[in-house]
């Protein structure tokens, strides 16, 4: 058996599919359905079990897939060893963060490090907590920044820094009068959040439990956008208010938005960077932590 067959078996347990797992292999299906057949020989299992319709995993070879994961995240960091041999800065770095982070801090983040590490090309991904972590295990990513808490077997997590959420209104909403805003307030309006599956719509109705009624009840609704830019210009039309992190407040227009900070003690976040512990590029993560840091001090 081969790391490629491996790499086959586990893409079409992931897929459910043979013509999508050879379209993420960059192979044609007739060459991975071949490779597949000749593995199952060779084991003298089978590993799928196939239908015109539909592709399922069987009992022992759900255990043969698992294996053969672990054995793929062992051969990369066979080749991340070999890596950390060389220099460490030179090679490409596979960085993620979630929807609410990166459209902001990666603007200033890459120039910090393009800088410093000229000959470091940075892939960058933007998805959700539980698909970033999901890439950071299996290898698909290098480090990625998220909300805290975090927590995750064999990988590190280090706090980069906090930010205060803060409340935007139109322009002429009665509260721009008010210097802060209670938490409590958010209940009587209507309030414009992301959709579910963002952490940082579920870290907004934790520190205001009494969101979670307002669709069964009279109280202000609850609308969803789908970025925090859209949220905006929501705002910006007189939709209704919302919640953003800090970080996200830049690029308004100040006739048509306005900005109030909570009353204390307010809600904020903790924004931190995860890695796997056995990632050995450690000058890659040095930088990347005192970049990431330093965006928030200056930005």
């Amino acid at each position: 058996m081969t790391l490629t067959e491996l790499k086959y078996i586990v893409t079409v347990a992931q897929e459910r599919h043979f013509g999508r797992a050879a379209e993420k292999c960059f192979v044609s299906q007739p060459t991975l359905s071949v490779a597949i057949k000749k593995l199952e020989s060779e084991l003298g299992v089978a590993i799928f079990e196939r239908s015109k319709s539909s592709v399922t995993v069987t009992p022992l070879g759900e255990k043969i897939v698992t294996q053969a994961q672990r054995v793929l995240e062992e051969s990369r960091t066979i080749r991340d060893i070999a890596t950390a041999g060389q220099d460490q800065l030179s090679s490409p770095l596979k960085l993620g963060a979630i929807f609410t982070i990166g459209p902001y801090l990666f603007p200033h983040l890459v120039p910090l490090l393009h800088k410093q590490a000229p000959t470091m090309p940075l892939y960058l991904e933007e998805n959700y907590t539980g698909v970033l972590r999901k890439q950071l295990r299996d290898g698909e990513l290098d480090a990625i920044i998220v909300a805290l808490p975090f927590t995750e077997p064999d990988v590190v997590t280090h706090p980069l820094y906090e930010e205060n959420f803060v409340v935007v209104l139109p322009r002429d909403h009665k509260w721009s009068k008010q210097e802060s805003v209670a938490a409590e307030q958010l209940v009587d309006e209507d309030l414009l959040m992301l959709g579910e599956g963002h952490c940082f719509r579920d870290q907004v109705f934790e520190h205001c439990p009494a969101l979670h009624r307002k669709h069964h009840s009279r109280l202000g609704s609850v609308l969803e956008g789908s970025s925090l830019e859209t949220l905006k210009h929501m705002v910006a039309t007189g939709l209704g208010i919302t919640v953003l992190p800090e970080s996200a407040i830049g690029n308004m227009d100040e006739s048509l938005l306005c900005i109030r900070p909570f009353k204390e003690p307010a809600p904020y976040r903790t924004v931190a960077m995860a890695w796997r512990a056995s990632f050995p590029r450690g000058q890659a993560i040095d930088l990347l932590l005192s970049n990431a840091r330093q965006c928030k001090l200056h930005g």
